[in-house]
Protein backbone atom coordinates (compact mmCIF):
# COMPACT_ATOMS: atom_id res chain seq x y z
CA UNK A 1 0.00 0.00 0.00
CA UNK A 2 1.55 3.17 -1.22
CA UNK A 3 1.90 5.59 2.09
CA UNK A 4 0.36 9.56 2.16
CA UNK A 5 3.10 11.67 1.33
CA UNK A 6 3.92 13.75 4.62
CA UNK A 7 3.53 17.66 4.72
CA UNK A 8 6.21 20.07 4.95
CA UNK A 9 6.91 22.04 7.85
CA UNK A 10 4.39 25.03 7.91
CA UNK A 11 2.60 24.59 4.96
CA UNK A 12 0.30 27.36 5.92
CA UNK A 13 3.08 30.04 6.44
CA UNK A 14 3.38 30.76 2.78
CA UNK A 15 1.44 30.24 -0.43
CA UNK A 16 2.04 27.38 -1.99
CA UNK A 17 3.33 27.16 -5.78
CA UNK A 18 2.81 23.53 -7.98
CA UNK A 19 6.43 22.83 -7.62
CA UNK A 20 5.83 22.16 -4.07
CA UNK A 21 2.91 19.97 -4.58
CA UNK A 22 5.02 17.61 -6.85
CA UNK A 23 7.73 17.70 -4.70
CA UNK A 24 5.53 16.35 -1.74
CA UNK A 25 3.66 14.22 -3.92
CA UNK A 26 6.94 12.77 -5.42
CA UNK A 27 5.52 13.49 -9.49
CA UNK A 28 6.42 15.55 -11.88
CA UNK A 29 5.11 19.21 -12.18
CA UNK A 30 3.20 18.16 -15.62
CA UNK A 31 1.42 15.58 -13.78
CA UNK A 32 0.29 17.98 -10.76
CA UNK A 33 -1.04 20.04 -13.84
CA UNK A 34 -3.04 16.83 -15.36
CA UNK A 35 -4.28 16.26 -11.92
CA UNK A 36 -5.38 19.75 -10.96
CA UNK A 37 -7.13 20.46 -14.40
CA UNK A 38 -9.19 16.70 -13.78
CA UNK A 39 -7.57 15.34 -17.13
CA UNK A 40 -8.19 11.84 -17.90
CA UNK A 41 -5.24 8.99 -17.96
CA UNK A 42 -4.12 9.56 -14.58
CA UNK A 43 -3.92 6.55 -12.16
CA UNK A 44 -5.75 6.78 -9.36
CA UNK A 45 -3.25 6.19 -6.89
CA UNK A 46 -1.49 9.18 -8.54
CA UNK A 47 -4.52 11.11 -8.74
CA UNK A 48 -5.35 10.62 -4.51
CA UNK A 49 -1.74 11.25 -4.00
CA UNK A 50 -1.75 14.66 -5.41
CA UNK A 51 -4.59 15.64 -3.98
CA UNK A 52 -4.24 14.77 -0.98
CA UNK A 53 -0.47 17.01 -0.88
CA UNK A 54 -2.78 19.72 -2.49
CA UNK A 55 -4.90 19.30 0.21
CA UNK A 56 -1.82 19.35 2.93
CA UNK A 57 -0.35 22.61 1.29
CA UNK A 58 -3.64 24.00 1.06
CA UNK A 59 -2.91 24.83 -2.52
CA UNK A 60 -4.82 26.50 -5.22
CA UNK A 61 -4.00 26.30 -8.72
CA UNK A 62 -3.61 30.00 -10.02
CA UNK A 63 -7.19 30.51 -12.55
CA UNK A 64 -4.94 33.31 -14.67
CA UNK A 65 -1.65 31.02 -15.30
CA UNK A 66 -3.68 27.94 -15.77
CA UNK A 67 -5.67 30.18 -18.87
CA UNK A 68 -2.20 30.99 -20.07
CA UNK A 69 -0.73 27.73 -19.79
CA UNK A 70 -3.40 26.06 -22.48
CA UNK A 71 -6.41 26.78 -24.62
CA UNK A 72 -8.81 26.68 -21.52
CA UNK A 73 -10.14 29.70 -19.53
CA UNK A 74 -11.49 27.78 -16.37
CA UNK A 75 -15.04 29.61 -16.66
CA UNK A 76 -18.30 28.65 -17.52
CA UNK A 77 -21.09 31.25 -17.96
CA UNK A 78 -24.39 31.22 -17.10
CA UNK A 79 -26.79 33.90 -19.31
CA UNK A 80 -30.11 33.82 -18.13
CA UNK A 81 -33.60 36.30 -18.16
CA UNK A 82 -36.01 35.23 -15.65
CA UNK A 83 -37.99 36.49 -12.68
CA UNK A 84 -37.60 34.33 -10.04
CA UNK A 85 -34.69 34.79 -7.98
CA UNK A 86 -35.12 31.14 -6.24
CA UNK A 87 -34.66 29.93 -9.83
CA UNK A 88 -31.72 31.74 -10.85
CA UNK A 89 -29.98 30.85 -7.47
CA UNK A 90 -30.71 27.77 -7.87
CA UNK A 91 -29.26 27.24 -10.97
CA UNK A 92 -26.40 28.91 -9.71
CA UNK A 93 -25.97 26.61 -7.21
CA UNK A 94 -25.94 23.96 -9.29
CA UNK A 95 -23.39 25.00 -12.03
CA UNK A 96 -21.17 26.17 -9.15
CA UNK A 97 -21.08 22.95 -6.97
CA UNK A 98 -20.36 20.61 -10.57
CA UNK A 99 -17.40 23.38 -11.46
CA UNK A 100 -16.31 23.47 -8.30
CA UNK A 101 -15.25 19.40 -8.58
CA UNK A 102 -13.13 19.80 -11.04
CA UNK A 103 -11.52 23.73 -10.85
CA UNK A 104 -13.65 25.63 -12.77
CA UNK A 105 -15.50 28.78 -11.77
CA UNK A 106 -18.93 29.86 -13.05
CA UNK A 107 -19.58 33.29 -14.38
CA UNK A 108 -23.60 34.30 -14.13
CA UNK A 109 -24.58 36.92 -16.29
CA UNK A 110 -28.13 38.42 -16.41
CA UNK A 111 -29.70 39.55 -20.06
CA UNK A 112 -32.35 41.13 -20.94
CA UNK A 113 -34.29 39.01 -23.72
CA UNK A 114 -35.77 42.15 -24.82
CA UNK A 115 -33.09 44.30 -25.37
CA UNK A 116 -32.46 45.72 -28.68
CA UNK A 117 -28.86 45.27 -28.37
CA UNK A 118 -29.05 41.56 -27.35
CA UNK A 119 -26.81 40.15 -29.90
CA UNK A 120 -23.87 42.97 -29.67
CA UNK A 121 -24.09 42.38 -25.77
CA UNK A 122 -23.81 38.73 -25.97
CA UNK A 123 -21.16 38.63 -28.71
CA UNK A 124 -19.08 41.50 -26.74
CA UNK A 125 -19.12 39.66 -23.72
CA UNK A 126 -17.80 35.96 -25.83
CA UNK A 127 -15.20 38.34 -27.52
CA UNK A 128 -13.74 39.94 -23.53
CA UNK A 129 -14.07 37.30 -21.78
CA UNK A 130 -12.44 33.23 -22.99
CA UNK A 131 -15.44 31.12 -22.11
CA UNK A 132 -15.06 27.32 -22.38
CA UNK A 133 -18.71 27.13 -22.78
CA UNK A 134 -21.99 28.70 -21.67
CA UNK A 135 -25.06 27.53 -20.12
CA UNK A 136 -28.55 28.86 -21.40
CA UNK A 137 -31.50 29.19 -19.61
CA UNK A 138 -35.44 30.06 -21.20
CA UNK A 139 -36.11 32.10 -22.46
CA UNK A 140 -32.51 32.75 -24.19
CA UNK A 141 -32.25 28.96 -25.62
CA UNK A 142 -34.96 29.36 -27.36
CA UNK A 143 -33.81 32.62 -29.35
CA UNK A 144 -32.46 31.84 -32.97
CA UNK A 145 -30.24 35.54 -32.75
CA UNK A 146 -28.66 33.74 -29.12
CA UNK A 147 -27.85 30.58 -30.84
CA UNK A 148 -26.66 32.12 -33.73
CA UNK A 149 -24.27 34.91 -31.63
CA UNK A 150 -22.82 31.60 -29.56
CA UNK A 151 -22.15 29.54 -32.20
CA UNK A 152 -20.30 32.71 -34.34
CA UNK A 153 -17.92 32.77 -31.31
CA UNK A 154 -16.91 29.16 -31.92
CA UNK A 155 -18.32 28.34 -27.96
CA UNK A 156 -19.85 25.15 -26.80
CA UNK A 157 -22.93 25.41 -25.29
CA UNK A 158 -25.57 23.56 -23.02
CA UNK A 159 -29.22 24.41 -22.93
CA UNK A 160 -31.24 23.54 -20.12
CA UNK A 161 -35.50 23.08 -20.91
CA UNK A 162 -35.26 24.10 -24.60
CA UNK A 163 -38.39 24.34 -26.84
CA UNK A 164 -37.58 24.97 -29.93
CA UNK A 165 -34.38 23.64 -32.18
CA UNK A 166 -34.31 20.08 -30.44
CA UNK A 167 -31.60 18.92 -32.26
CA UNK A 168 -28.95 22.03 -32.35
CA UNK A 169 -27.05 21.60 -29.04
CA UNK A 170 -26.92 19.06 -26.31
CA UNK A 171 -29.31 19.58 -23.42
CA UNK A 172 -30.80 19.24 -20.15
CA UNK A 173 -34.34 19.17 -19.35
CA UNK A 174 -37.38 17.20 -16.90
CA UNK A 175 -40.63 16.05 -18.71
CA UNK A 176 -42.54 19.21 -17.98
CA UNK A 177 -45.60 18.02 -20.21
CA UNK A 178 -46.07 14.70 -18.16
CA UNK A 179 -45.29 16.53 -15.10
CA UNK A 180 -48.29 19.01 -15.67
CA UNK A 181 -50.44 15.87 -16.92
CA UNK A 182 -49.75 14.04 -12.94
CA UNK A 183 -50.71 17.52 -11.48
CA UNK A 184 -53.80 17.40 -12.95
CA UNK A 185 -54.55 13.93 -12.32
CA UNK A 186 -53.85 14.65 -9.02
CA UNK A 187 -56.20 17.37 -8.65
CA UNK A 188 -58.86 15.16 -10.89
CA UNK A 189 -58.15 12.43 -8.05
CA UNK A 190 -59.53 14.65 -5.31
CA UNK A 191 -62.56 14.69 -7.37
CA UNK A 192 -62.18 18.05 -9.16
CA UNK A 193 -63.53 18.43 -12.37
CA UNK A 194 -63.57 22.40 -12.81
CA UNK A 195 -60.09 23.00 -13.21
CA UNK A 196 -58.55 26.49 -13.81
CA UNK A 197 -55.05 26.74 -15.59
CA UNK A 198 -53.07 29.94 -14.99
CA UNK A 199 -50.26 30.24 -18.13
CA UNK A 200 -46.53 30.80 -17.38
CA UNK A 201 -44.86 33.40 -19.41
CA UNK A 202 -45.67 32.84 -23.39
CA UNK A 203 -41.81 33.24 -24.48
CA UNK A 204 -40.91 30.37 -22.02
CA UNK A 205 -41.25 26.61 -24.22
CA UNK A 206 -41.91 25.19 -20.38
CA UNK A 207 -45.16 27.22 -20.22
CA UNK A 208 -46.84 25.38 -23.69
CA UNK A 209 -45.83 22.09 -22.24
CA UNK A 210 -47.47 22.33 -18.94
CA UNK A 211 -50.47 23.75 -20.74
CA UNK A 212 -50.36 20.76 -23.23
CA UNK A 213 -50.04 18.26 -20.33
CA UNK A 214 -52.90 19.94 -18.22
CA UNK A 215 -55.57 19.62 -21.42
CA UNK A 216 -53.92 16.23 -21.96
CA UNK A 217 -55.38 14.84 -18.15
CA UNK A 218 -58.37 16.28 -18.99
CA UNK A 219 -59.39 15.59 -22.33
CA UNK A 220 -58.04 11.60 -21.53
CA UNK A 221 -60.94 12.14 -18.03
CA UNK A 222 -63.56 13.02 -20.53
CA UNK A 223 -63.70 16.87 -19.95
CA UNK A 224 -62.89 20.16 -22.25
CA UNK A 225 -60.81 22.61 -20.11
CA UNK A 226 -63.25 25.53 -20.03
CA UNK A 227 -61.20 28.94 -22.04
CA UNK A 228 -62.55 30.75 -19.43
CA UNK A 229 -60.69 29.69 -16.73
CA UNK A 230 -57.52 29.60 -18.45
CA UNK A 231 -55.73 32.83 -17.66
CA UNK A 232 -52.59 34.48 -19.01
CA UNK A 233 -49.90 34.90 -16.45
CA UNK A 234 -45.95 35.66 -17.02
CA UNK A 235 -44.49 34.02 -14.28
CA UNK A 236 -44.85 36.45 -11.30
CA UNK A 237 -46.52 36.81 -8.10
CA UNK A 238 -48.57 40.36 -9.83
CA UNK A 239 -49.53 38.01 -12.89
CA UNK A 240 -50.75 35.43 -10.24
CA UNK A 241 -52.79 37.88 -8.24
CA UNK A 242 -54.06 39.43 -11.95
CA UNK A 243 -55.09 36.52 -13.09
CA UNK A 244 -56.42 35.34 -9.68
CA UNK A 245 -59.41 38.18 -10.32
CA UNK A 246 -60.05 37.64 -13.54
CA UNK A 247 -61.01 34.00 -12.35
CA UNK A 248 -62.98 34.60 -9.76
CA UNK A 249 -64.55 37.50 -11.12
CA UNK A 250 -67.78 35.77 -12.80
CA UNK A 251 -70.92 33.60 -11.51
CA UNK A 252 -69.22 30.69 -11.77
CA UNK A 253 -65.29 29.71 -10.76
CA UNK A 254 -63.36 26.63 -10.65
CA UNK A 255 -63.07 24.57 -7.54
CA UNK A 256 -59.12 23.77 -8.16
CA UNK A 257 -56.35 26.30 -9.98
CA UNK A 258 -53.11 24.56 -11.17
CA UNK A 259 -50.97 27.68 -11.46
CA UNK A 260 -47.62 27.26 -13.99
CA UNK A 261 -45.14 27.76 -11.76
CA UNK A 262 -45.20 29.07 -7.82
CA UNK A 263 -44.60 32.86 -7.99
CA UNK A 264 -48.24 32.85 -9.52
CA UNK A 265 -49.44 30.41 -6.91
CA UNK A 266 -48.95 32.70 -4.03
CA UNK A 267 -50.06 35.17 -6.09
CA UNK A 268 -53.13 33.72 -6.26
CA UNK A 269 -53.43 32.59 -2.48
CA UNK A 270 -52.53 36.28 -1.45
CA UNK A 271 -55.85 37.16 -3.76
CA UNK A 272 -58.15 34.83 -1.93
CA UNK A 273 -56.47 35.20 1.32
CA UNK A 274 -57.47 39.03 0.86
CA UNK A 275 -61.26 38.62 -0.32
CA UNK A 276 -61.68 35.73 2.39
CA UNK A 277 -61.77 32.74 -0.33
CA UNK A 278 -60.36 29.83 1.77
CA UNK A 279 -57.94 27.75 0.42
CA UNK A 280 -58.61 24.79 0.08
CA UNK A 281 -61.60 24.73 1.62
CA UNK A 282 -63.17 27.04 -1.37
CA UNK A 283 -60.60 26.05 -4.14
CA UNK A 284 -57.63 24.24 -4.01
CA UNK A 285 -54.52 25.51 -5.21
CA UNK A 286 -51.66 23.91 -6.35
CA UNK A 287 -48.07 25.22 -8.15
CA UNK A 288 -44.96 24.00 -9.91
CA UNK A 289 -41.07 24.07 -8.94
CA UNK A 290 -41.38 23.73 -5.24
CA UNK A 291 -39.79 26.74 -4.41
CA UNK A 292 -38.52 27.71 -1.13
CA UNK A 293 -41.86 29.88 -0.61
CA UNK A 294 -43.93 26.72 -1.35
CA UNK A 295 -43.59 26.51 2.83
CA UNK A 296 -43.30 29.33 3.64
CA UNK A 297 -46.90 30.64 2.03
CA UNK A 298 -50.14 28.68 4.42
CA UNK A 299 -51.50 26.89 3.55
CA UNK A 300 -48.39 25.05 2.50
CA UNK A 301 -48.38 24.60 -1.47
CA UNK A 302 -49.08 21.38 -3.64
CA UNK A 303 -46.41 21.73 -6.02
CA UNK A 304 -44.13 20.16 -8.48
CA UNK A 305 -40.42 19.26 -7.11
CA UNK A 306 -38.37 20.49 -10.23
CA UNK A 307 -34.80 19.83 -9.88
CA UNK A 308 -33.45 23.60 -11.04
CA UNK A 309 -30.26 22.54 -9.51
CA UNK A 310 -29.70 19.18 -11.01
CA UNK A 311 -30.27 20.56 -14.11
CA UNK A 312 -27.76 23.37 -14.06
CA UNK A 313 -25.07 20.11 -12.26
CA UNK A 314 -26.45 18.47 -15.54
CA UNK A 315 -25.40 20.91 -18.13
CA UNK A 316 -22.30 22.01 -16.25
CA UNK A 317 -20.83 18.50 -16.70
CA UNK A 318 -21.43 18.08 -20.26
CA UNK A 319 -19.74 21.13 -21.12
CA UNK A 320 -16.91 20.04 -18.36
CA UNK A 321 -16.80 16.53 -20.52
CA UNK A 322 -16.70 18.20 -23.49
CA UNK A 323 -14.00 20.70 -22.32
CA UNK A 324 -11.72 17.56 -21.27
CA UNK A 325 -11.87 15.78 -24.38
CA UNK A 326 -14.57 13.13 -22.79
CA UNK A 327 -17.72 14.45 -24.66
CA UNK A 328 -18.16 11.64 -27.66
CA UNK A 329 -21.99 12.10 -27.83
CA UNK A 330 -23.77 14.51 -30.76
CA UNK A 331 -25.14 17.75 -30.74
CA UNK A 332 -28.93 16.67 -30.08
CA UNK A 333 -27.86 14.67 -26.78
CA UNK A 334 -30.41 15.14 -24.11
CA UNK A 335 -30.05 14.23 -20.20
CA UNK A 336 -33.93 13.53 -18.88
CA UNK A 337 -34.16 14.12 -15.36
CA UNK A 338 -36.90 13.43 -12.77
CA UNK A 339 -39.29 15.54 -11.05
CA UNK A 340 -41.45 14.79 -8.55
CA UNK A 341 -45.47 15.55 -7.41
CA UNK A 342 -45.08 17.06 -3.59
CA UNK A 343 -48.79 16.80 -1.88
CA UNK A 344 -49.31 19.46 0.84
CA UNK A 345 -52.34 21.35 2.37
CA UNK A 346 -53.12 23.70 -0.43
CA UNK A 347 -55.14 21.16 -2.06
CA UNK A 348 -57.98 19.11 -0.73
CA UNK A 349 -60.25 16.60 -1.76
CA UNK A 350 -63.81 18.35 -3.57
Amino acid sequence: MAQPPKALSNPASAVSTINDVARLAGVSIKTVSRVMNDEPNVRDETRAKVKEAANLLHYRPNLLARSLAGARSFMIGLLYDNPSQSYVYDLQMGAIRRCRQSGYHVMAEPQDAHAPDLERAIGGLLATIRLDGVILTPPLCDMAVVLQTIEAAGVPYVRVAPFLYPDRSAAVRMDDAKAAYEMTQHLLNLGHRDIGFILGHPEHGASHLRYEGYVKAMRDAGMEPRAEWVKQGYFSFESGIDAAKSLFAGAERPTAVFASNDSMAFGMIAHCHQTGIRVPDDVSVVGFDDTPGALLVWPHLTTIRQPIEDLAHQAADMLLARANGEYAGHPGDTRLLPFELIARQSAARL
